[in-house]
């Protein structure tokens, strides 16, 4: 892997390597233009290291452009930690150990780079690394975080898609709109429980049978097995499970006029969006629309304020208003737009 070039392409930045016992670890900073990176760290197997260098790179752009569209005093970063075979088979003090020397090694950056949770880390590892750096968020409420940030996530999804209810379906609020939410995990049910306080009708999904009947009876939803839900017709799909749910080959299966999901890189290429674009599906960009969390967590770092952050997560109602209007205005989907408003903020410094 030509690793100067692929930083080139994604107009880096910083990538930083960590070996230490049982810890290998990558760091990528893609900007401090705005104030210091802040990323979520994941933990997982990757088949090669080019693959991981690549993944934490791309996410950790995609985590500038989050911060910038949702008007935060941070940069983009991300971490992965390459899992070791044996992982599921750590005792308890063998994981903190692994994670306090992580936190070593995300100290020694200085705070360029705040962590905090992502797939395969939790609460409970914030709260590992918290006593060797105070650069993470997202530890537990009991040692002083902010807890888990999935409510705000959700409830960002939930105002974007009332954006959307506004501005394409002409309605004041989301009594009686179709929604699909596609994967109930943590994110995923608590969009559920925000959609039908709300009044909208949903129908779900979960390749977790047990967890799909509980949250379908606890919102009042049809639940169906994720195989059919793309032929649901629907006013809005929401994909809330695994990234790159959507690709070329399937837009024109699709049978919603929107698309505005919790989930990371929905879009598998940016052929997919254009195909979206061209069948005249809106799509609500990820970054833009599932910042809820990363908000709620960048308050924590300056000092928490509940209330602050849900005002702030509540303005990206905001942020996909303009996208939409700005979409429909030049012509240009709405990725597009959510990508040039991020570069413009970022290059103003």
């Amino acid at each position: 892997m030509k690793i100067f070039e692929t930083l080139s392409t994604l107009n880096y930045g910083e990538l930083h390597f960590a070996r230490s016992g049982d810890l290998q670890a990558i760091v990528a900073i893609h900007s401090t233009r705005l104030g210091p990176s802040c990323g979520g760290t994941r933990i997982r197997h990757y088949p090669s290291e080019a693959e991981a260098i690549d993944h934490v790179t791309r996410l950790a752009q995609a985590m500038s452009y989050k911060a910038a569209v949702a008007r935060l005093r941070h940069g983009g970063g991300k971490a992965v930690i390459v899992a070791p075979p044996d992982l599921a088979t750590y005792s308890a003090e063998r994981r903190a150990e692994l994670f306090r020397a992580f936190g070593r090694f995300v100290d020694a950056l200085g705070g360029r780079y705040i962590t905090t949770e992502d797939s395969g880390t939790s609460a409970a590892d914030m709260d590992v690394i918290r006593t060797v750096t105070k650069h993470v968020v997202g530890s537990s409420i009991e040692k002083g975080g902010s807890g888990d940030p999935s409510p705000f996530t959700a409830l960002g999804v939930r105002r974007g898609i009332e954006a959307i209810a506004h501005h394409l379906f002409q309605r004041q609020n989301l009594a009686g709109l179709h929604v699909v939410v596609q994967g109930v995990g943590n994110v995923g049910a608590h969009l559920a429980r925000e959609l039908q306080k709300s009044g909208a009708r949903l129908t779900i999904t979960d390749v977790d049978p047990v967890r799909r009947a509980a949250i379908s009876a606890e919102v009042g939803a049809v639940a169906v097995e994720p195989d059919a839900v793309l032929e649901v017709p629907c006013d809005i799909l929401a994909p809330c499970a695994l990234g790159g749910a959507i690709t070329e080959e399937l837009v024109p299966r699709l049978r919603c006029r929107a698309v505005a999901g919790a989930a990371n890189n929905q879009l598998r290429t940016g052929a997919a969006g254009r195909a979206l674009f061209a069948r005249g599906i809106f799509y609500a960009p990820d970054y833009a629309i599932n910042a809820g969390g990363l908000i709620n967590v960048a308050e924590e770092y300056a000092g928490y304020d509940a209330a602050r952050a849900r005002a702030k997560t509540m303005a990206i109602y905001d942020t996909i208003a303009d996208i939409f209007i700005r979409s429909r205005k030049e012509s240009l989907p709405p990725e597009a737009i959510a990508d040039r408003i991020a570069e413009e903020i970022l290059a103003a410094g």
